[in-house]
């Protein structure tokens, strides 16, 4: 298969350091970057979106073989990482740049994130509402070096901080052993 055949994938949940190990260890992922996107400010730095003011959200770009894993479970992936009921941002990230969306890249893609988003609904996993909003694709800024793969170049500090987030608690009380 050729860089051409792969496929792109957005999705926003919360800090971006939480969300790109879940992707990044899957087959079939050629890369997972961390960045913004939905907003209106061109490059924008990290501090600008910590600011609220860039209309932006964290989020990762994920760069898959869709011969090996489909875009269909890495929306399953997608969910059990973030908390779907949630609109206001992600366990201890609060404000719009947290807050969970999957940014679709062609019609395809809005309907498998549609009809996973109402499976989930459906499944009574959840007693409130899925508020994850299903948004098409803008511009993806990458963001700065020291952001990307923190999982990998700082395990401590990204152990100690998912797991103080309340995000890790979250994940296996909801998702355990799914």
């Amino acid at each position: 298969m050729s860089e051409q055949d792969f496929q792109k994938a957005t999705f926003a949940g919360g800090c971006f350091w939480c969300m790109v190990k879940p992707f990044d260890t899957q087959p079939g992922i050629i890369s997972v970057v961390s960045g913004y996107t939905g907003g209106h400010t061109v490059n924008p730095t990290y501090e600008e979106v910590c600011s609220e003011t860039t209309g932006h959200t964290e989020a990762v770009q994920i760069t898959f073989d869709p011969e090996i894993i489909s875009y269909k479970d890495l929306v399953e992936v997608y969910w059990r990482q973030t908390d779907p009921t949630d609109a206001g941002g992600q366990f201890a990230d609060r404000g719009s740049s947290y807050r969970p969306v999957i940014f679709y890249h062609s019609e395809e893609q809005r309907q498998i994130a549609e009809a996973s988003k109402l499976a989930l609904q459906n499944s009574g996993r959840f007693k409130e509402p899925i508020v994850t909003m299903i948004e098409p694709a803008e511009p993806f800024y990458p963001a700065e070096t020291y952001h990307q793969d923190f999982y990998k170049k700082n395990p401590a500090h990204y152990s100690r901080y998912s797991r103080g987030s309340g995000r890790v608690n979250f994940v296996e009380s909801v998702w355990q052993g799914k």
